[in-house]
């Protein structure tokens, strides 16, 4: 009965690791915890069996904007699902509550807070199947996106004592995942971890820049990817705005958003953005949980993210549809500063100092960043993955005893009460406001670094804080200090290996509007396709022709979008429409066999998607 609906709701043939046994689990009555990567088919392990279920799932979800995709979705591929929150009319809710009493609904989508609002009514006088709770790590007191109504939901075990539970996040700690099961009091939960692995998305980190470098290095980045949708996320909300700018006026069609925004305007923003009307979001994390956008191609760390967890959510936007694409972080020592300060100050500081010390390491790694993301999670992998910046290109070592040598004896020369750039200035011999004040342009190590690039001197100074030679002090106005073990390769009693920095070609200046018309025109590149096969990923290769396509069928899914007022995505996939433009079906029976279309999406788009198919065919020819 799973498979059979599977094709006919969601057009897909088989189902992803994990998900028919955490379906069979549930529809057996077991709670469940279920911890499945961003992108990695969580929603249809409780859309499917409220599918097959007799009465209503309840699914609690934390933002208007992501029920509506998610029942927007629901209602494309034919399944009677609704949302009840305070942005509906007072009718459209009174007509969702009766639909839900008559039985007339396989999914609600509720807020905890309308939920415990509806507790003792319309929950009551309803048939449900089961309870989800999406986003489960918010349910935890250490949960990175804490939300003080979710603690209260424990209360549902109570009063649904025999209906099955299901929590469901993308990124939980062990210790997170125990407070979940403890907090919602799951009985005898079954809980099923799938992998973190995402082979699509490219993981890539770069180091030492200063603004001005980050945002050509970003620029260089988004033209590369000329037309493609990407969030570039920030830590503050000035620069949010600041780059948004910056990137208009190259052309780019870009906007910000964050939490300062009247709230009018984030959802224009946000919405745009869903729509394909702008190509470029640039947010702090206000900018999260409610993007369900499949075809987001990039995403990227302007400043250096607080966790782990936080940072796997994040670049997790990217390829939900599981077609190649690309993260890059950006590291550098202020950065650092100020997320040290962050953590200093909460209320958990521990925990958040470690959490930031693990995504120190991988920023700093020299070895396999896929491996690093893997093991935090609690997952092994037996080999690197080929896909990130250090096995592409692994680090050349050379011995930098002397340059380490240098550096620390600037600092030491200073009575260690320079900060990072006054080091890096008193290396290179600039003589700055900072440096004359503290009589610095007298030291002997004044400008004995004037061969090395700031750049580099900026990457090796972060690697000697990785390395433990040197170490902020926070309460002294972060001064360097140089620690015993530095002292050791100051004396030369211990040798330093380095890891050399890359350098770049640098590109000639592109004139003010040049990404622009770079956008305009299609793409000559090879693209390639992700194809599930079996329990893995296959590569193809697309041609020209394909690409071409894909944009002819991008274009009729865009029309159909506003013909219907509703997001292009939700319409059909990138994915599906990639497979469309190589496979080329002939008849609306052929168009029904390709993945991600099921019997709903064939009678209601398959003649118009054929028809356009057999125009663009006869008019190449």
């Amino acid at each position: 009965m799973l498979r059979e609906s599977l094709k006919k709701y969601f057009g897909y043939d088989t189902f992803r690791p994990k998900q028919e046994a955490i379906m069979h689990s549930v529809l057996s009555g077991r709670d469940c915890l279920v911890l499945m990567p961003t992108g990695g088919g969580k929603s249809i392990c409780y859309q499917l069996p409220a599918i097959v279920s007799e009465g209503t799932a309840v699914v609690i979800s934390p933002l208007i904007s992501l029920m509506k995709d998610q029942v927007d979705s629901l209602r494309q591929a034919g399944v009677e699902a609704f949302a009840l929150n305070s942005v509906q009319s007072a009718d459209d809710n009174a007509c969702v509550r009766r639909r839900c009493r008559e039985g007339a609904c396989k999914l609600l989508y509720m807020s905890p807070e309308t939920l415990l609002a509806e507790l003792s009514g319309l929950l009551m006088d309803m048939k449900i199947s089961l309870i989800a709770v999406d986003e489960a790590h918010c349910v935890s007191q250490w949960g990175h996106d804490f939300r003080p109504e979710y603690t209260q939901l424990g209360v549902l075990r109570e009063c649904f004592s025999k209906v099955p539970m299901m929590a469901l996040t993308a990124t939980a700690d062990k210790v997170t995942r125990r407070d979940i099961l403890e907090q919602l009091k799951l009985r005898d939960p079954e809980v099923f971890v799938s992998s973190f692995d995402r082979p699509n998305l490219s993981l890539s980190v770069r180091r030492g820049l200063t603004g001005k470098e980050k945002l050509r290095a970003v620029t260089d980045f988004i033209a590369a990817r000329s037309g493609e949708s990407g969030i570039i996320y920030c830590l503050a909300r000035k620069t949010t705005e600041k780059l948004a700018a910056e990137l208009r006026l190259r052309g780019i069609h870009a906007a910000a958003y964050h939490a300062g925004m009247a709230a009018a305007d984030r959802e224009r923003v946000q919405g745009a953005f869903l729509a394909d009307e702008i190509q470029v979001t640039v947010a702090t994390i206000a900018f999260g949980m409610g993007i369900d956008k499949s075809n987001v191609r990039w995403v990227v760390h302007y400043n250096l993210p607080k966790s782990i967890e936080s940072f796997y959510q994040e670049i997790g936007r990217a390829g939900r549809d599981g077609l190649p694409s690309d993260t890059l972080l950006f590291y550098n020592y202020g950065d650092l500063v100020q997320l040290e300060k962050f953590a200093r100050e909460s209320g958990q500081r521990e925990i958040n100092e470690e959490r930031l010390a693990r995504m120190r390491e991988y920023a700093e790694a020299g070895v396999c960043r896929r491996r690093i993301l893997l093991n935090y999670f609690g997952e092994a992998a037996d080999r690197d993955c080929g896909g990130c910046d250090v096995c592409r290109h692994p680090p050349v070592r050379f011995d930098g005893s002397v340059l380490a040598q240098k550096a620390l004896s600037a600092i030491v020369r200073t009575g260690e009460q320079a900060g990072f750039q006054t080091v890096v200035d008193i290396l290179r011999g600039n003589f700055t406001p900072a440096v004359a004040a503290g009589g610095y342009g007298a030291l002997p190590t004044f400008g004995v670094g004037r061969d090395v690039p700031p750049r580099d001197w900026r990457d090796y100074l972060l690697q000697f804080l990785q390395m433990g030679f040197v170490e902020v002090a926070y309460d002294e106005n972060n001064h360097l200090k140089v620690t015993p073990q530095g002292r050791d390769v100051l004396f030369g009693r211990r040798r330093v290996e380095l890891s050399r920095v890359e350098r770049e070609n640098p590109k000639p200046k592109a004139p003010r509007g040049a990404a622009k018309q770079a956008s305009r025109r299609a793409p000559e590149r090879e693209t390639e396709l992700w194809s599930a096969v079996g329990n893995g990923l296959e590569a193809r290769k697309v041609s020209s022709s394909d690409e071409k396509l894909f944009d002819r069928l991008r274009a009729l899914r865009a029309e159909l979008a506003r013909e219907q007022k509703t997001l292009p995505y939700i319409i059909m996939t990138d994915r599906t429409l990639r497979e469309l433009a190589m496979r080329r079906p002939c008849s609306v029976e052929e168009f029904s066999t390709v993945s991600g279309i099921g019997d709903f999406k064939t009678k209601r788009y398959g003649r118009r998607f054929v028809e356009a198919i057999a125009n663009w065919v006869e008019g190449d020819a």
